[in-house]
């Protein structure tokens, strides 16, 4: 990638996974965050579920990526939220993503190790409403992620109603 990623996140790549079925996700996963951020061999890289294969995946990606790859105070994780700047997709009612764990894949997908013990932690950034960012700071991560849940959402679907 060109300008100012590779400045703070040399080598960073994002890789386009094609769904295996007409109507599945595309998934978006970083690559380089561990590397620019790492302590004692553990961090983070994200993904991004997304419906169709667009450009846009990429720059969330790459903002993403620049962000948490910046100073100390800026580091992501579970819990944390990042205004996107625009609607997530056409004219979505989402506009930030929450930092959270990998549930439609599971504790295998969360964890990549390697032989040293070091390992990479992989993280969801599912895009959600300001009304649920706004939830989740009164409320906390826990009643969120139970009212994501309950409404069973399509966390690809950009035209999904809030569930606050």
């Amino acid at each position: 990638m060109e300008g100012p990623i590779e400045s703070r996140v040399p080598g960073f790549r994002v890789y386009r996974v094609h769904p295996r079925v007409a109507s599945g996700w595309w998934l978006y996963v970083s690559s380089g965050c561990w590397a620019a951020t790492q302590e004692h061999g553990h961090g983070l890289e994200f993904f991004l579920a997304a419906p169709r294969d667009d450009w846009q995946n990429l720059e969330s990606m790459t903002m993403n990526a620049y962000y948490h790859c910046g100073p100390a105070s800026q580091r992501l994780d579970v819990g944390h939220t990042v205004p996107i700047g625009r609607p997530w997709r056409d004219d979505s009612r989402c506009d930030h993503y929450l930092v959270t764990l990998p549930y439609p894949f599971g504790p295998d997908f969360e964890i990549c190790e390697w032989g040293t013990g070091a390992h990479a932690r992989i993280l969801w950034l599912l895009p959600i409403t300001k009304a649920e960012k706004d939830f989740r700071r009164t409320s906390g991560l826990e009643a969120l992620e139970s009212l994501l849940e309950e409404h069973t959402i399509n966390p690809v679907d950009p035209g999904r109603a809030s569930v606050v």
